[in-house]
Formats: C-alpha cells, structure tokens, sequence
C-alpha cells in the first residue's frame, strides 16, 4: 500500500457520515455521479462490445477508493458484479450498511489497488474516480491500477486538471468560497494533468479512447459533460489484448 497517504485517508475518515447526504455537502459527488454512470454507459459499451443500453451482467468491476459506495451502487444497479476497495474503513462501513438497506451485493473490502495488484486478480473494467490526486506515490498507484485490469479491459480514470482555472474554481470557489466540499479535500501540487495520466496508461498497455470534462453550475446544481479538460476530467481506455504488466514499482 505504498501510495496510500495516511494524512489523506485521515481526511476522508472524517467525511465519513456524509456520503450518503445527497441534499446536504455531498450534492455534489451525487450529482457527478448521475452524470459520470451515463457517460460510462455510452463510453465504455463500445470497447467491452456492448450498447450503451445493455446490462453488464457478467462483468467485473474494480471501484478503487469507493468511499460510501455512491458510484459503486450505481455500476451494481446495472448487473455487474462490483468489487469496492477503499483504504479508509469506515467509508466501507457506511458503504456497506448501505448496500444492505438498497439490497444490493457488493464485495467491499478494506484494500489497496497494489493489495489487488500484487494477489494477481483481475477486472473487466476498473474504474479510479477522484483518487489519483490523493495518492502519496501516483506512478506506483497508477501501475497497480493498470495491472488489475485484465487484457482487453476497460478502464476510466477521472480527477482534476493541473491548472489556473481549476485552481480558482474547483478549489479555492468550491472549498473556501462557496463551500460545497470541505476545505482542503484538493492540494492544487497534486492534481494531475492528462498527459501526465495518458502517459501513466500507456506505460500499462492503456489508449485513451475517449476524454471529456465536466461543466458545473454550483446554483442551479447542475453539471454537464463539456469538451474542455481544464477542470474536471475523465479519461476512458482500453488495455490491449495480450497485455501483462507485472507491479514492480
């Protein structure tokens, strides 16, 4: 677990209770989620050979730092069998008694990408949502990442952009300003550009098949997916067929 950031876990032991408030600080984690599970739909359909519309019963699928179970739920809803890892155990508690009271099995487990890395199991599809700029070691995290994804898999990696705009918006507007994310949950020294994230997933065997970003309207409580990266992002892959690549980082 070398990329785990005990500072960081510490951070999100204390956001805990709020995962599943989607009225209160969490709206927005809710309302990106909304928007996130459809692009995934028509995104990652294409490269597992499937429509936008169709279940993804028979699929496997890794949510690396599932937190309270929010996205995780939601790729469970759509019939694949969801395997949720995350380094803070209390985010699974409450993602566990969830999944309970929704009625849905999820394998939650209090574990790492490099854990999962390093047993030699393997995901049709991994999904890294707003994780990577919260690791302590992101190029060790990012191949473990790529190592669980099995060859001719799909994977989509989403976090913010390294830039100005990013920095007044997503964090010195959403966090100081108009608070809706407690503050300090963003380093601005941490976030990752995505070239720097496409060149971690090519080292896997990884193409970006697809990038997007996401507008936001913080007062109507709206987001939408845009063209421009300068914010928020997500970046969709696949992993070449015949492709192994052992963690040795």
């Amino acid at each position: 677990m070398s990329s785990v950031d005990p500072l960081e876990a510490a951070k999100f032991e204390a956001y805990a209770q709020m995962w599943w408030d989607a009225q209160g600080r969490m709206w927005p984690l809710h309302t990106l989620n909304t928007l996130r599970v459809q692009i995934l739909r028509e995104a990652l359909a294409p490269l597992l050979g499937r429509s936008a519309e169709a279940s993804w019963e028979g699929l496997s699928v890794l949510d690396i730092g599932c937190g309270g179970g929010i996205l995780s739920e939601s790729i469970a809803r759509l019939g694949a069998h969801v395997v949720g890892v995350d380094v803070v155990a209390r985010n699974l508690e409450i993602a566990r008694q969830h999944a309970v009271v929704s009625g849905l099995e999820i394998d939650y487990r209090h574990s790492s990408a490099e854990a999962l890395a390093a047993s030699g199991e393997q995901f049709d599809v991994v999904l890294n949502m707003e994780v990577v700029e919260h690791v302590a070691d992101l190029t060790g995290f990012m191949q473990a990442c790529n190592a669980v994804l099995r060859p001719g898999g799909a994977t989509a990696v989403a976090t913010i952009n390294r830039t100005v705009l990013a920095r007044v918006t997503a964090l010195w507007a959403a966090e100081y300003l108009l608070r809706l994310l407690p503050r300090g949950t963003h380093q601005y020294q941490r976030l990752v550009k995505p070239s720097e994230l496409t060149a971690l997933l090519q080292a896997g065997g990884c193409e970006v098949v697809t990038q997007c970003g996401v507008g936001v309207d913080p007062f109507r409580r709206r987001m939408w997916r845009r063209s421009s990266l300068a914010v928020n992002y997500m970046l969709l892959a696949k992993k070449a067929e015949g492709v192994t690549m052992p963690v040795t980082h």
